[in-house]
């Protein structure tokens, strides 16, 4: 899939499975404009990860709008003037609320979320990252935020089932998964390149890439 044919690309996955490094690179490569969603920007955060239950609604409602006022903005840009790369896919809203709103925050968040969605862009295609689970608490560490500094282990995995059931079933727009735990494409060339061959050569469906990786054990 040539970029002039992709205009919208999403690139997903867990907490710590690069997301945004890959967006960035994709977007430098392909001369197309990054979308990145506002994380140090939500005030929620971080006493979201000291206490989960307390302030997970407020968290998950910050995402969600202001996910959705960025989507509001693309549309208002030209979405089609450039190839755009977003490091996120706003259906993704919905697997985090899954995980830690209670039934009755969840009814309300779905009511928001439905009135939401249907004035949102559908990307051209997803790249959907995946990593094993020491790997992805590795990139965790190493990108050295303060709030993550005691990541939760289990939650992490919950989140990564969550994902991989969503993407299991998702049919909304042409889908590329990728495991990334045995390659590095922020540092090497060669294993960006392979990608971004896999990603041109696309043409529609589901397809799964596994790279032989240049960097095993990351």
């Amino acid at each position: 899939m040539a970029p002039d044919q992709a205009r919208y690309l999403c690139v997903e996955g867990p907490i710590g499975v690069g997301k945004s490094t890959l967006a960035a690179l994709l977007a430098e490569r392909f001369g197309g404009r990054l979308l990145s969603e506002e994380v140090d920007e939500n005030p929620f955060l971080v006493p979201f990860y000291a206490d989960r239950r307390k302030h997970a609604f407020q968290a998950q409602l910050f995402f969600l709008l202001s996910r959705f006022q960025q989507q509001q903005t693309l549309l208002q840009q030209d979405l089609f003037s450039q190839a755009t790369v977003s490091d996120y896919l706003f259906a993704k809203d919905r697997i985090f609320a899954a995980l830690t709103l209670d039934p009755n925050e969840l009814a309300l968040y779905e009511r928001v979320y439905a009135s939401l969605r249907p004035q949102v862009p559908r990307p051209d295609l997803v790249i959907y990252l995946q990593a094993r689970q020491e790997v992805l608490l590795s990139r965790i560490r190493r990108r050295g935020r303060e709030f993550e500094r005691h990541f939760d282990a289990a939650y992490l995995a919950q989140l990564s089932k969550a994902y991989n059931d969503h993407f299991f079933h998702y049919e909304d727009t042409p889908l590329l998964v990728v495991n990334t735990s045995d390659i590095d494409l922020a540092s090497s060339e060669e294993d960006l390149e392979a990608l971004v061959n896999v990603i041109r050569k696309h043409r529609g469906g589901t397809q799964h890439y596994i790279p032989l990786g240049t960097r095993p054990g990351i």
